[in-house]
């Protein structure tokens, strides 16, 4: 049986809907910054919550002459409720190329310049290296200020080994190639940790399974918000689980493989579903046994209904 944990948040103002009318044109500045050396500034952000912004973060943010960020609606809304007024510039996957030499420039000219991502941590599944490449290129000075990460919040909440881990980010969207990817990562000896989207993480659960074997997985939803959850169970154990696909922002964590060391052998699989099937229908045994031997429960069933069928009852 799966482990779920549903537990409340102070509400967070990430909660509320979008602020409209931001746009990339910068805004006024309310206040006098305090002075920074030229540079790039990469300032990790809260996944949700926005009480996790870090004070150096925010000292940061207030003397940056200019922020470069995903979303100015986004960005624009943690300033406010910080009552920060800077310019904001839009820096994206779609006009980065265009926006590179523009930020190295001002950084050249003297300026403080803040990268933000929409939540967590810049270049954490984005491509902002090729802006950090392109400022240390030019001599310029990158400087790095730690915060939130929802990778890091989900290794830490997963009950999964931690001492070492790979950050895959995105899988796929189609079976095929999220199946290739996950082959690649098969034998590699560490926990993985996996961003999916909420419509296709059943069916990226059972491609992990199918692929990965029976290993424990944690899937961990709205971190830091308001109805976030954390559940621990086998693989094919969570694609059953979410059948209707939840909402919101989701990482999956998946054990490594030496954790297969304590999966039960065949022969003790087939007695123990012989011993479950005196008591328990065919799908009860096969849940029974699939839990307890780390077996995925579909391959259970199906030894099951042949066991049953060489017993012919």
């Amino acid at each position: 049986m799966s482990q779920s944990s549903q537990l409340p948040r102070p509400p967070s103002k990430l909660d509320e809907g979008e602020p409209s009318g931001a746009a990339d044109a910068p805004q006024q500045a309310g206040e006098v910054p305090a002075t920074l050396p030229a540079g790039l500034y990469v300032v990790a952000t809260p996944i949700g919550n926005l009480g996790d912004i870090t004070l150096r973060a925010l000292e940061t943010l207030r003397g940056a002459e200019v922020i470069a960020c995903e979303d100015t609606r986004v960005t624009g809304k943690l300033l406010a409720a910080n009552g920060i007024k800077r310019p904001m510039l839009s820096y994206h996957e779609h006009n980065a190329s265009q926006r590179r030499p523009e930020i190295v420039r001002r950084i050249e000219a003297g300026a403080a310049v803040a990268l933000v991502s929409d939540a967590g941590t810049p270049l954490i599944s984005d491509p902002g290296y090729k802006l950090v490449r392109a400022v240390q290129d030019a001599g310029g000075r990158v400087t790095a200020l730690p915060g939130a990460s929802a990778a890091m919040a989900a290794l830490v909440v997963s009950g999964l080994p931690s001492d070492r881990f790979f950050f895959q980010g995105f899988l796929p969207a189609k079976s095929k190639a999220r199946r290739d990817v996950l082959t690649e990562l098969k034998d590699l000896k560490a926990t993985l940790v996996v961003y999916e989207s909420p419509k296709r993480l059943r069916a990226s659960l059972r491609d992990m399974a199918e692929v990965l074997g029976a290993r424990e997985a944690t899937v961990t939803r709205e971190l830091t918000k308001r109805f976030e959850e954390v559940r621990r169970a086998p693989l094919d154990v969570l694609a059953d689980d979410y059948e209707t696909p939840p909402k919101g922002e989701i990482a999956v964590v998946i054990a490594p493989p030496d954790a297969a060391d304590s999966i039960a052998d065949a022969e003790t699989v087939d007695a123990w579903i012989r011993d479950a099937l005196e008591a328990m229908s065919v799908r009860d045994a096969a849940a029974e046994v699939a839990r307890n031997s780390g077996w995925p429960r579909k391959q259970v069933y199906a030894r099951a209904l042949d066991i049953k069928a060489e017993r012919g009852s």
